[in-house]
């Protein structure tokens, strides 16, 4: 008995390792508050990159030793830890930092995800969260509002594009499907299920297919035109042929800005063939979909408002610290129904005349971080008019570099949409064109991307276009 006084008696004095008295805390945070805004500032005279290899890296961060048996001051660890990172990470808030599509972190955003981690809210359900979730809510809602998508739908925040277009293609498996498909699984179904997107769409259509059970040969790869836009009639022609070779088209997926050259496709029309064929159609917008809430925005791009559901990035275009994407989905109920399953340890519906929204019940994770806060203020703070202002900024910047681009004579310019200029580098000794001199080309334009990524100067990133590999 004396024994389990005594152990209790220390339990209510415990002294955790992992706590840090709020005094030290605060001269902590202060120092590394410093520490970032004096780096923010000097950043961009720096290099871009250090250009290390992944050796280098792992030397400097002494990456074999051992886990440490006793703890260490924090004080002290947290500015190693703000050291290594400023002095060996590519930086993509850098004015100089042209690839990729990863956009500057907004500094509201930094803060942000300090004041939601110290928070901590699970946003998996309301009980846990109910400022979180409510905050989450309104974001979904006017992400929808800026793009001229029903704000009435249902979303949540995801970890990116590629989560944020499974969401779409799994609500769009479970309402199409003729068959219980989450009860009794693909294999069930007496008709193969069939998914139709272009060849410039991203590699998360590949990993659906896989993931979700359809296997890769699901897809149907549309051919596109010489702006690397979808080719309706190949769509139609395509569906036609499946269906009377008794197969179930189910999905097609539009792009609203690919992320090699920013091309649209002509998102009207697939909704159109959509309707026809009771198809679910879903739009990739996670880069360039953000691009529909400028006024003079392309018809074809504006056209995702038709779509079943949406997939947008805020961690691109509305330039929120990765990581934040979100999906949207026309009808809520679909969204609900795909995911919605009820443990004995979830009892969380005590509000029936207020229903909470449980976000375990919208999307795959259950255990969910508090992404939304990022996104909530940089939406308040810059307004949709700063968004079509930054939006319309970057779009003329990179038509300037592709001006820019056809103004050198060692510079061939091949595509500008959206806020993607591509061109390479062709010397003046090499006539394009022949089998040969391509080859050459190609060649030269790798080696040249790859030293201008570890050059720290600047960094860009490639495309293919017509087989060509331009920067």
């Amino acid at each position: 008995m004396e024994t389990e006084r005594q152990h209790a008696g220390s339990l209510e004095s415990r002294n955790a390792p992992i706590e840090i008295e709020p005094e030290q805390w605060r001269e902590m945070g202060h120092r590394l508050v410093d520490r970032i805004a004096d780096w923010m500032g000097d950043m961009p005279n720096g290099p871009v990159t250090p250009g290390e290899s992944p050796r280098q890296v792992r030397d400097a961060l002494q990456a074999e030793r051992p886990l440490p048996l006793s703890g260490s001051d924090p004080s002290r660890l947290l500015d190693e830890a703000a050291s290594f990172l400023f002095d060996h990470s590519l930086f993509i808030g850098h004015p100089r930092f042209y690839g990729f599509i990863t956009s500057s972190p907004a500094p509201i955003g930094a803060l942000a995800d300090l004041l939601a981690a110290s928070v901590n809210p699970n946003v998996g359900g309301f009980v846990l969260s109910p400022a979180a979730t409510e905050i989450e809510r309104q974001t979904v809602r006017w992400v929808a509002e800026l793009l001229g998508y029903p704000p009435e739908c249902g979303g949540l925040l995801v970890s990116g594009g590629n989560v944020a277009n499974f969401v779409g293609f799994l609500a769009a498996r479970r309402a199409k499907a003729p068959w219980d498909v989450r009860t009794e699984g693909i294999a069930a179904g007496q008709k193969r299920l069939r998914v139709y997107t272009s060849a410039e769409t991203h590699t998360w259509v590949q990993k659906a297919a896989d993931l979700f059970g359809l296997g890769t040969d699901a897809i149907r790869w549309i051919g596109t035109d010489g702006e690397g836009r979808m080719d309706t009639a190949a769509l139609q022609k395509q569906i036609e042929a499946d269906r009377a070779a008794g197969d179930l088209p189910f999905i097609v997926v539009g792009t609203g800005g690919s992320v090699s050259t920013g091309a649209i496709d002509p998102l009207p029309e697939i909704a159109a063939i959509a309707r026809e064929h009771d198809m679910w159609f879903h739009v990739d917008g996670a880069y360039g979909g953000f691009a529909a809430a400028l006024p003079d925005a392309p018809a074809d791009l504006k056209g995702l408002s038709l779509a079943d559901s949406v997939a947008i990035d805020p961690h691109k275009w509305l330039y929120a610290p990765l990581e934040a994407g979100c999906a949207l989905v026309r009808d809520p109920r679909a969204l609900h129904d795909t995911f919605t399953f009820h443990p004995p340890y979830y009892h969380m519906e005590e509000y029936e005349e207020d229903p909470a929204v449980n976000f375990h019940e919208w999307g795959p994770q259950n255990s969910r971080g508090f992404r939304a806060l990022k996104v909530w203020l940089a939406l308040q703070q810059v307004g949709r008019e700063g968004y079509e202002r930054m939006l319309s900024d970057d779009i003329s910047l990179a038509r300037k570099m592709f001006e820019y681009a056809a103004q050198e004579p060692e510079l061939e310019p091949l595509t500008c949409a959206l806020s993607i200029a591509t061109f390479r580098y062709v010397p003046p000794d090499v006539t394009p064109g022949t089998p040969e001199s391509e080859e050459y080309l190609n060649s030269l334009n790798a080696e040249l991307c790859e030293r201008l990524q570890t050059g720290g100067e600047a960094f860009v990133s490639n495309a293919v276009i017509g087989g060509k590999f331009a920067l």
